[in-house]
């Protein structure tokens, strides 16, 4: 599948893959910031035409477990609408009502990989209001219900 990219920064880097197996793509960070409530941001100098039909999802990187960083919304989407900048927030994992302070080593530098980028597919859902809905293994067991 093709799609369409546009730099936006001259120092920006194409993500692609590092192994043929891989599902993520890696993203660059071309400038850091911060925002309002103290979160890292990370740009990426890139904007992305996603074809009607497909999601972007940002994940973390594993090397995110060496600082002291949390992705603010678990996982990044960028909607097939979504011209502008893909950017990361990252909190501060050690007090995440903080601000983060600078410390060298414990968040990423630009130039570092800071996230991953998976394209797919998803359905269109229609929901069907129902006054029963079929019996299952599980039932309506909740956190902790599996036993595992």
């Amino acid at each position: 599948m093709k799609v369409k990219i546009k730099k936006l920064h001259e120092d920006a880097v194409i993500p692609k893959y590092a192994h043929e197996s891989d599902a993520g793509m890696d993203l660059h960070c071309v400038r850091r910031g911060w925002d309002d409530y103290g979160n890292v941001v990370y740009f990426t100098g890139l904007a992305f035409e996603i074809p009607s039909g497909y999601v972007g999802l940002l994940f973390p990187r594993s090397s995110v477990c060496k600082k002291e960083l949390s992705l603010t919304n678990s996982v990044g989407v960028i909607d097939s609408g979504y011209r502008g900048e893909v950017m990361m927030k990252f909190s501060n994992t050690e007090n995440p009502k903080e601000p983060y302070l600078y410390t060298e080593g414990k968040i990423y530098e630009v130039g570092e990989r800071i996230g991953q980028l998976i394209i797919m597919p998803y359905p269109k859902i229609e929901f069907v209001l129902s006054d029963e809905l079929g019996d299952s293994e599980r039932g309506s067991g909740g956190y902790g219900s599996t036993g595992q």
